[in-house]
């Protein structure tokens, strides 16, 4: 199945990024030209509500509608605030996931332009990036590119002559997954700890410093030029799918070309797998993870399923950020979740009681079930916790993602989990002390 490439059409393999000159030469910054040129601020944003982007950094809510909900002042002038920032969430903590990396290594002009017309269709004046501490060779590339875009008057104060100024600047997380929550994000980038904010407010009424505020992910935004470019209509016959565009998909784990490819929003996953060479040493699928650590497992029973946001949901999961994780018909199903279990035990902000010592239970009891130890009820008691950590019962969205995969464990795998359990074991004692690495967060 070939790819439909978009955003992926100016990287090069093993190769240093295309730089501004040759950018421009295959069309570059002429979006944004276009933009100062033709299109008010709010043109632009029901532009990108009419061609149906969604975010493609996990949760899929409609950008443009995300953008709709900042204030405007260009009737009121007077009552503009001191700053209005947009954020890019580059932190990319998400288990399996590692798309946003090859856009900003492998076309980082296309991220820069995509701010500034992003910024210029919310009212921006200030825009960061928020990348991932050890995203090193991003944070070379963007830089170089910003100051390229800077050199060429595309960033600046009365860009192009046309009376808008913006700066874009990087800022290096000092990490901890929680950052990829767009609250906790702000809060660290303001230099304070890194944990989730009551709502309301929401970041485009006070966000950054106070400030209205969007945050938008990697992928997302780099959609925007080209639609700029292109049109609605064009962007929303991209895909097999009502929302349109085309969707960076991946597969690590056991496949026999893990990796990267641009296909359709809404490719059928056994076509994806395919497309990645299929299970490797020619054997069957047993689980995958199809959008990252905190979507819910689906099964081979599953292939016929269109990855899009509603076609994964009805199957049970998320598309979360389209880049799955395989599993082969000899992994123990213990063993990931209890993987995940722990990633998510120690990524715990600590800030609300449920996830703090809720997440470390989890993992003991799964590391118990894996080395043979465990009790009668220990499935009973997973079970009870993918209810106490779900949805509505913490500050924020981490215990309910990492409850994800456990509970479609538990629905998938029951009798493989339950048949851990020794015949001669004892019941469970609620005050056994527990034997893992996990630490409560504090």
């Amino acid at each position: 199945m070939d790819e439909t490439r978009v955003l992926t059409r100016n990287i090069r393999e093993g190769r240093e990024p295309v730089w501004r000159a040759e950018y421009e030469a295959a069309g570059g910054w002429e979006a944004f030209k276009k933009t100062l040129a033709e299109l008010k601020p709010t043109e632009v944003g029901e532009l990108v509500k009419e061609a149906g982007l969604r975010g493609r950094g996990g949760a899929g809510f409609p950008t443009g509608m995300k953008w709709s909900f900042m204030p405007r002042f260009e009737e009121r002038p007077e009552e503009r605030p001191a700053h209005v920032y947009l954020v890019i969430n580059a932190d990319e903590m998400e288990p399996g996931t590692f798309k946003d990396r090859l856009l900003m290594e492998g076309d980082p002009h296309q991220l820069i332009e995509a701010m500034a017309i992003s910024s210029y269709a919310i009212g921006a004046d200030i825009a960061y990036v928020f990348l991932r501490g050890e995203y090193v060779e991003c944070q070379r590339r963007l830089q170089k590119a910003i100051d390229e875009a800077t050199e060429a008057g595309y960033l600046g104060n009365d860009i192009l002559g046309s009376g808008y100024n913006l700066k874009i600047y990087l800022h290096m997380s000092a990490g901890r997954y929680i950052c990829g929550e767009e609250s906790a994000l702000l809060s660290a980038l303001e230099g304070r700890r890194a944990v989730p904010r009551h709502k309301p407010p929401f970041p485009a009424a006070s966000g950054l410093f106070g400030q209205p505020t969007t945050v938008n992910n990697v992928e997302t935004i780099c959609n925007v030029p080209h639609i700029v470019s292109n049109g609605a209509d064009w962007y929303k016959q991209l895909g097999a799918h009502k929302d349109g565009g085309t969707k960076l998909f991946g597969a690590s784990g056991h496949v026999n070309r893990p990796g990267l490819a641009e296909m359709p929003l809404g490719t059928r996953m056994g076509d994806l797998l395919e497309h990645f060479g299929g299970i490797r040493e020619g054997r069957r699928l047993k689980a995958l993870l199809p959008g990252g650590g905190s979507t819910p497992l689906l099964t081979a029973d599953h292939l016929d399923t269109p990855m899009d946001y509603e076609g994964v949901g009805a199957a049970g999961s998320r598309l979360g950020t389209g880049t799955m994780v395989v599993m082969d018909e000899t992994t123990p199903i213990v063993g990931v979740l209890k993987n995940l279990e722990h990633f998510y035990a120690q990524e715990s902000c600590g800030w609300c009681t449920p996830c703090r010592d809720g997440l470390p239970w989890v993992e003991r009891i799964l590391t118990n079930l894996e080395a043979g130890k465990g009790h009668p009820g220990d499935i009973e008691l997973l079970e009870l916790h993918t209810k106490l950590l779900g949805p509505g019962k913490t500050f924020c969205a981490h215990a309910p993602g990492a409850m994800g995969p456990l509970e479609s464990g538990l629905k998938y795998f029951r009798d493989e989990l339950a048949a851990l359990i020794p015949d001669d074991s004892d019941t469970l004692s609620l005050t056994e002390p527990a034997n893992t690495a996990s630490n409560s967060q504090v």
